[in-house]
């Protein structure tokens, strides 16, 4: 047996040794902000061109298959996952209801790879498949589905291999004709989205102009285009735009978008969208735009601190940060509006986040959360607010209506061991009725997994939202595998889910921990302003404080603790593990954004100036180089066992970025930790992949933990 286990070491050994052999061809460039000076060891990486930057890559990626190969049950989480899938028989999302009562929904069945079209006339109506991607023999994902207001035509927004950039056919309905026009180099499943006229006639969407993700022009000066069904989609209507409204001062960098409310609404809103919620705001006239006038009016700034809003009439419905980092929920009337002082129609609490809200013929609903945990449900309905009892306790809430001018409303409730279930809900009796359209079923092997709500003190004297899912059974001996995974950007807020991936490490003997650190939403705008730009900082002090904590308090050991950073969480992780790598046995950093001086020179950098900074100021640049973890990779360090993975088709964080981070990682770590990088190279930023896919590379991350926390089970042998 010991000669075995000596074997074994002497193959990871040498394998690491082997890795060493092959490190990255290094071209170091000097750059020089304000009289600092940075040396980029890798910035040859960068170039997406050149032969040797690919091969290393692919050679990267191979060495990492066959590392993972060597490990068992890597397997394991993919298939346990399909088997949960066969268990409830297919999924069900991206619903849409008309207001004359038409459901468009996804549908997959759990032997399918891909997602199909579905509609039915009312809940109760009989199912109809209008659309299956696969056997149209382009091997697509849809993204988008998006019925016209009288539910007759359907356009469906379709990708591949991960790509956001994505094209949209147009269906009727009735018929299953599909159109032969198809809009191509458009983002719809992600920015904009499909917005339809009135008479359902056409729709407007985002036109990219460059849909190479390599360049630097990509996403820039995009169009709001008026499409009518049956015209050329190559003759272009652009309708809001930086070149179509020279007067308005669009910069390059935001999506001019259109949004519409209902379908016999008088104006039109434009939006400048970017990664902030405050964003610049226009309105026209319906007749004006549609008779190719352009006067387009301000309707707010960005520092009005308006977001999530709904018009009817001529009254906008809105959530506003203005004074109120907690949000109030206000009314406004657009012939005349006020964001400073409006009508206040529900005011800021002072422990709950406003979050979403519908209007129905009944009143408002509107849900707030608790430390980004903790859902409540209300209706304001005659000046007073009336709590609403939640059918059980959950984490989050999603509202559905159809409108102003109906009672239906529909409650999505969900936790992390709560599976999410919809409910028609009944004013009249106070009632929930399930209306699930997916089946709901028991999961005996997650009857053992438990949720603890933790508040732990920062070095600052903050409390910090921890979530932990574990086996109620479990010890608090320092020996359970734990993963932390932390966010915290753009004021978005971690809020429970199902997460079967949570609840399978915890059923694994491991723990779950989600720090909610600042630069989320989870306390509101001011927790979000407590981790940006200058304030980064606090986003990798939480990580590493909520780490400490779990350690002082018996639920890890440093050797058994690992975090987790996907995209903008990169940042957090990155940062946590080169300024405390005692502190981790492992770290996965997932798409992430890891190399800050030069992000905002990524095809997605200019529009993530806003949440980071620039490299042209000079404070924001010393938040820049503070914030990047590439640059904080020192030479002599024993670093923790970390994965790095990324998207070859990757939009938001391209894929050169993880790219240098990894080869600057593994020329300077002197630990005998792998350090090791895999490259998707069949998909994108995670998203608009066959789930199997997406099941695939979370079993890697999990088997990597796995193995370098030490569970017996994912051990070589």
């Amino acid at each position: 047996m010991k000669h075995l286990i000596f074997i074994v070491v002497i193959f990871f050994y040498f394998g690491v040794q082997a890795q060493f052999s092959n490190l990255a061809p290094s071209k170091p460039t000097t750059d020089v902000y304000f009289g600092n000076t940075v040396i980029d060891d890798y910035r040859n990486l960068e170039n997406l061109q050149d032969s040797k930057v690919l091969e290393w890559m692919q050679s990267q990626t191979s060495y990492t298959n066959s590392l993972l190969n060597k490990i068992p049950n890597r397997n394991y989480y993919v298939e346990k996952r399909l088997e949960l899938d066969k268990k409830q028989g297919y999924s069900i999302s991206d619903l849409k209801i008309t207001n004359n009562n038409k459901y468009f929904y996804l549908k997959k069945n759990a032997e399918e790879k891909t997602a199909k079209v579905y509609y039915k006339n009312a809940f109760h109506g009989q199912e109809i498949l209008l659309y299956d991607p696969f056997s149209a023999g382009d091997n697509d994902i849809v993204t988008l589905i998006s019925p016209s207001w009288d539910g007759n035509k359907l356009a469906i927004s379709l990708s591949k291999k991960g790509k956001e950039i994505s094209r949209i056919i147009i269906m009727d309905v009735e018929s299953k004709h599909v159109y032969p026009q198809v809009i191509n180099q458009t983002n719809a499943g992600s920015v904009g989205g499909i917005k339809w006229l009135g008479d359902n006639s056409g729709f407007f969407y985002i036109y990219y102009p460059i849909v190479d993700i390599t360049s630097n022009l990509f996403g820039k000066n995009t169009q709001s285009i008026l499409y009518k069904i049956g015209d050329d989609p190559n003759k272009r209507n652009d309708i809001f735009s930086s070149t179509n409204n020279p007067d308005l001062r669009i910069s390059n960098d935001v999506a001019p978008a259109i949004l519409t409310f209902n379908s016999n609404d008088q104006y039109y809103i434009g939006m400048l969208v970017d990664a902030e919620d405050f964003r610049e705001t226009f309105i026209i006239e319906k007749k004006n735009l549609l008779n190719n006038k352009k006067n387009w009016k301000k309707l707010y700034k960005k520092n009005d601190k308006v977001f999530y809003i709904r018009l009817f009439g001529d009254d906008l419905y809105f959530l506003s940060g203005y004074n109120s980092p907690n949000f109030k929920l206000c009314k406004t009337n657009i012939k005349n509006p006020d964001f400073k002082n409006p009508e206040i129609l529900v005011s800021e609490k002072k422990d709950e986040v406003i979050g979403g809200y519908v209007i129905n013929k009944d009143g408002i609903y509107f849900t707030t959360i608790k430390n980004g945990v903790e859902a409540k449900l209300y209706l304001k309905k005659d000046k007073k607010e009336i709590p609403i009892k939640l059918p059980y306790v959950s984490g989050s809430v999603n509202l559905q209506s159809k409108g102003k001018d109906f009672s239906d409303i529909w409650i999505t409730c969900s936790g992390w061991i709560n599976e999410e279930q919809r409910f028609r809900y009944n004013l009249n009796d106070s009632t929930f009725t399930p209306e699930n359209l997916s089946p709901i079923i028991e999961y005996p092997e997650f009857k053992d997994i438990a949720v603890e709500e933790l508040s732990i003190k920062s070095r600052d004297g903050k409390e910090i939202p921890l979530s932990l899912i574990y086996n109620k059974n479990f010890i608090k001996d320092g020996l359970n595998p734990t993963l932390i995974d932390a966010y915290g950007a753009y004021g978005i807020s971690r809020s429970p889910f199902f997460a079967k991936s949570y609840l399978l490490w915890a059923s694994q003997g491991g723990i779950v921990a989600i720090a909610h650190v600042r630069g989320g939403g989870e306390k509101g705008e001011t927790w979000h302003l407590d981790g940006y730009k200058e304030t980064k900082f606090n986003s990798w002090h939480d990580l590493i404080d909520c780490t400490e904590y779990l350690i002082k308090e018996g639920y890890t050991s440093k050797d058994k603790t690992a975090i987790w950073g996907t995209s903008a969480g990169g940042i957090t992780v990155g940062r946590a593990m080169t300024e405390r790598p005692d502190l981790f046995k492992a770290a996965i950093v997932e798409v992430g954004m890891i190399n800050m001086l030069r992000f905002e020179n990524t095809p997605n950098g200019e529009g993530n100036i806003k949440e980071f900074g620039t490299v042209k100021k000079l404070n924001e640049f010393k938040n820049l180089l503070e914030m990047d973890a590439y640059h904080h990779i020192k030479k002599g360090i024993k670093y923790p066992a970390t994965l790095i993975t990324g998207g070859i088709n990757d939009n938001r964080v391209i894929v050169w970025q993880p790219t240098k981070f990894a080869a600057k990682l593994m020329a300077c770590n002197v630990s005998k930790n792998p350090i090791l990088l895999k490259i998707d190279y069949e998909g994108g930023h995670g998203n608009n992949i066959p789930i199997s896919q997406r099941y695939s590379g979370l079993s890697d991350i999990f088997t990597f933990t796995f193995w370098q926390l030490g569970h017996p089970d994912y051990q070589p042998k």
